[in-house]
């Protein structure tokens, strides 16, 4: 053998070796890489998706497009995890009220299971104010709420939203925080012996102020007692003392509300009205929304809650699906 090959032979091994070494490492970096970029897009939101039946409330209620009791397919379909029932939307038989909810929950529970699909929360709507002067009146709808916490409790939801409507009290914050104090307080101690939270949304009067709202909710101090603070809806007064409808004079700055209201959080109400070219909600800016969601440590369930007239039901909840998986992208 040629001495110089010899000789030279070690040297070529280890050269060799170097070079499949770097090609190994620079192909575990590429591989590494691919990974990473592939996790960025499967990427989770930091919260869950829920869909309020009120999105649908045309389609269920006016066109009869979409069977009430589809609501948890429909939801599935899109590619929900979570559904919000709304109480108002429901017909029970009057003077046995009780039995037929009591059915209806057998056949809500059923789809649910069957679409595999969470249910997560009661919108109790008509059931008598909360925050009502005539202690009677809010004793019965003390009782009438309470028919619907046990719903939400056979259904496995975790809590039931309610309004904290004043009635003659609107007019005077200090009789409309102590009948609010009294009326949720003593809905929240039933609600607590069936493991269910009771929520108030900021939804018009003075439950729009969320400094007002708090402060109920302070002087109450139960674990199972909340809010759920929609993205939308702070108007405080309209015109002649209208409830709805008429326009609004004074409203309460949302982002400084939803602030206020994101630590007693159990759910969050992602409200939209219409979009524009690049998919960005017309009347609220959901970027600095959701920042303020996620700067809590809020990771439950957010509610997609579409009323727009533009855009089709169905549109209008694909609009802000969208809007909100791509917002949690630029989060993450």
């Amino acid at each position: 053998m040629n001495k110089l090959l010899v000789k030279s032979t070690p040297k070529i091994i280890a050269l060799i070796l170097l070079v499949l070494i770097i090609s190994c490492r620079t192909s575990e970096k590429k591989e590494m890489v691919a990974v990473e970029t592939s996790n960025s897009n499967n990427m989770q939101p930091f919260f869950k998706l829920s869909l309020a039946q009120w999105s649908f409330h045309k389609a269920i209620r006016d066109e009869k497009t979409l069977p009430i009791l589809d609501f948890a397919k429909k939801a599935k379909e899109m590619g929900f995890e979570g559904v919000e029932y709304v109480s108002q939307l429901y017909q029970l038989e009057e003077g046995n009220e009780q039995q037929s909810l009591a059915d209806l929950v057998v056949e809500l529970k059923k789809r649910s299971e069957e679409n595999n699909i969470q249910n997560v929360l009661i919108m109790i709507d008509h059931e008598g104010d909360l925050a009502v002067s005539d202690k009677t009146e809010r004793d019965e709808a003390i009782k009438r709420h309470s028919m619907w916490v046990d719903a939400a409790a056979a259904l496995g939801c975790y809590s039931v939203r309610v309004n904290l409507v004043g009635g003659d009290a609107e007019n005077n914050p200090e009789i409309w925080h102590a009948n609010a104090v009294d009326g949720l307080g003593r809905l929240a101690q039933y609600a607590a012996t069936k493991n269910i939270n009771v929520i108030a949304e900021n939804h018009g009067g003075l439950s729009s102020d969320a400094s007002k709202l708090t402060t109920v909710l302070n002087e109450i101090n139960l674990s199972n007692c909340g809010a759920l603070p929609d993205f939308g809806n702070f108007c405080v007064k309209r015109e002649n003392g209208e409830r709805w409808g008429a326009p609004c004079i004074e409203e309460y700055d949302r982002y400084k509300g939803v602030a206020e209201l994101m630590p007693y959080a159990k759910g969050v109400s992602a409200k939209t009205l219409d979009f524009d070219e690049n998919g960005n909600e017309t009347s609220i800016d959901y970027l600095k929304m959701m920042e303020i969601v996620k700067k809590s440590g809020f990771t439950g369930f957010v509610g997609i809650e579409y009323e727009g007239e533009r855009l089709s039901e169905e549109e209008g909840v694909i609009a802000t699906k969208e809007l909100l998986l791509k917002i949690a992208k630029e989060l993450n």
